[in-house]
């Protein structure tokens, strides 16, 4: 697979609507109603998965506690539903360790991912609400912004978000259990190897459209857009792999 070149310029306006004056990245925004055991899983899961928490870090409640100013509660109870995930390892008495990457194990992961994400991508469009549907719009034009301005971050933040819509919408119990496990695991790997190998703008833009496919409520086009994305993650993954 052909190596994609970074658009200087583009990477460089993403990265600056990111950050705060100080530097930082700002948080992911607080929803309305949410617990604060998911404020506390998405902060922990956005820095773990966009690297800024790396592979081999020892992290500690207390600490992540005063990072994001969450109780050390919500704080565990996220930690343990990172852990169920694979994204961290909690060791009894030394703490709690950031996972490590198998590139290899990527490619088995994919042959699952690809099974239950169809799934889901067909269910959610025979099922979703109007409502339901209007937030999958919203998150396909969202990815044509993050397309056109060649923005991760934001990429990231709708690619989950896209995710847990799909998990809800298509009301399988079954299949949102198997994806919960997968998908931090798989956004973390291509955030580390995007920049070698991948086209972001393509790849938001394939989101896009399976997202697209499930609003307008066509189950058969939103698995050929499931598979169009998988085969172009796959071909990613296979180019990171196997070099």
């Amino acid at each position: 697979m052909p190596r994609q070149k970074l658009k200087p310029r583009g990477r460089q306006r993403a990265v600056d609507k990111q950050r705060s004056p100080e530097g930082r990245r700002p948080l992911p925004a607080v929803r309305v109603n949410e617990r604060l055991t998911d404020q506390a899983y998405r902060a922990i899961e956005e820095e773990i998965v966009t690297l800024r928490l790396r592979p081999g870090t020892i992290l500690s409640e207390q600490s992540l506690a005063q990072r994001f100013k969450i109780g050390r509660t919500p704080v565990r109870e996220a930690l343990q539903r990172l852990a169920n995930e694979g994204l961290v390892i909690i060791l009894p008495r030394k703490g709690i360790l950031v996972s490590d990457i198998n590139p290899r194990q990527q490619l088995l992961l994919l042959e699952v991912r690809r099974e239950i994400e169809r799934l889901l991508s067909r269910a959610s469009a025979e099922r979703a609400t109007e409502g339901e549907k209007e937030a999958f719009l919203k998150i396909a034009q969202g990815m044509e912004r993050a397309a056109d301005d060649d923005d991760d971050i934001t990429f990231m933040r709708l690619d989950r978000e896209l995710n847990q819509m799909m998990i809800g919408a298509a009301r399988n119990d079954y299949a949102a259990r198997s994806m919960r496990l997968l998908g931090g695991l798989s956004r973390r790997f291509w955030y580390m190897h995007y920049r070698e190998t991948a086209d972001l703008p393509l790849c938001a833009r394939l989101h896009a459209e399976q997202s697209r496919a499930i609003a307008n409520g066509n189950a058969k086009l939103a698995a050929s857009a499931t598979d169009k994305l998988m085969d172009y993650v796959e071909s990613f993954t296979r180019a990171t792999v196997l070099g």
